[in-house]
């Protein structure tokens, strides 16, 4: 799910204040709608707001917000807040999918960047045209024929674009 990280590769680790929370709260409702269905009863039962929420900076700018030590999101420079894989096994819906095929999946675990064809071959499938992600959007990539998700990224292009682009 995450690398493990040694004590030499994490810069600080500390419990946030109440207003950093309900600003990091804000932002997942913006970001995963699936976290504000039901005026935020996914978000509450994932992070009840009464409970303090560690902020693990680590290096290369990776943030990660843990409760209880389970790291539950994680962040990149300033990039979108991302669910941790085993979140994203808990509560499927949180990010929209795509699946890759079954040849791309050794690259994929060997830490390549997904390309276009793995998304558009037979065993790939991209949101439909009404449902279609903008550029710089999350997801969640799942593998052909598998349950759980593989890994989550974002999007370098949209999803209509990879259709019509088929390359990089």
């Amino acid at each position: 799910m995450f690398k493990k990280f040694t004590s030499a590769e994490i810069a600080s680790n500390a419990l946030m204040k109440s207003s950093v929370q309900r600003g990091i709260r804000s932002t997942l409702q913006n970001q995963m709608p699936a976290l504000a269905a039901d005026e935020g009863a996914l978000l509450e039962h994932i992070w009840p707001k009464k409970e303090s929420v560690t902020l693990v900076k680590c290096k290369d700018h990776i943030s990660i917000l843990a409760l209880h030590g389970e790291p539950l999101f994680f962040q990149h420079f300033d990039g979108p807040y991302m669910p941790s894989l085993k979140l994203l096994h808990k509560f499927p819906n949180l990010l929209p999918h795509a699946q890759i095929d079954r040849g791309a999946i050794p690259y994929l675990l060997g830490g390549a960047n997904m390309m276009c064809p793995g998304f558009t071959s037979k065993g790939g499938k991209l949101p439909d045209k009404d449902s279609a992600l903008p550029a710089g959007a999350p997801i969640a990539i799942h593998c052909e024929g598998k349950e759980h998700a593989i890994g989550v990224g974002v999007l370098k292009m949209g999803t209509e674009e990879i259709k019509s682009v088929n390359k990089g």
